[in-house]
């Protein structure tokens, strides 16, 4: 699956990619060292919680290559402010309950839906993204369907 992501989506990736290669992979085999100098290994839970943090860091490395590898990257500094796309920000309302509230869409990373950053990934941010002041768009979510009106993009 290819993700969406902005050049600063990138370059935060790359750097705790860089510093789990380096800095962190040295400080877990410093820990394995000297866990493994104090005896039998099959017994020894400083070493046994030395590898799985080898672990658990060698599978965050994997997940990192594999996000930079295989994202999309965008240019949110030069896309149209008339229309919704990352990083814009709009006011909406949800039809039904004539809710209004400010809703940010932004790359998965940067997702936090109880602070309304909407993922342009979810239901609501691939019903919104393209969209323009005025729209009224019909969100298919699961176990429900509802309206959402983009009243102002900010």
């Amino acid at each position: 699956m290819k993700n969406v992501l902005t050049r600063e989506n990138i370059n935060k990736l790359q750097e705790e990619l860089d510093y789990r290669m380096t800095v962190k992979r040295a400080e877990i085999a410093k820990e394995k060292l000297v866990a493994a100098a104090h005896g039998d290994r099959s017994e020894n839970a400083e070493y046994k919680e030395a590898c799985a943090n080898y672990r658990e860091n060698d599978n965050r490395i994997q997940y990192l290559l594999t996000m930079i590898s295989t994202a999309i990257v965008i240019d949110d500094e030069n896309q149209d402010k008339s229309v919704l796309g990352v990083n814009s920000k709009s006011k909406v309302r949800f039809v039904e309950d004539e809710f209004e509230t400010i809703v940010s869409l932004v790359t998965t990373l940067d997702a936090d839906p109880e602070n309304m950053l909407i993922s342009i990934e979810s239901d609501l941010g691939r019903a919104l993204i393209g969209k323009e002041v005025g729209d009224v768009v019909e969100v298919d979510a699961p176990g429900e369907k509802y309206t959402v009106e983009v009243l102002e993009i900010l």
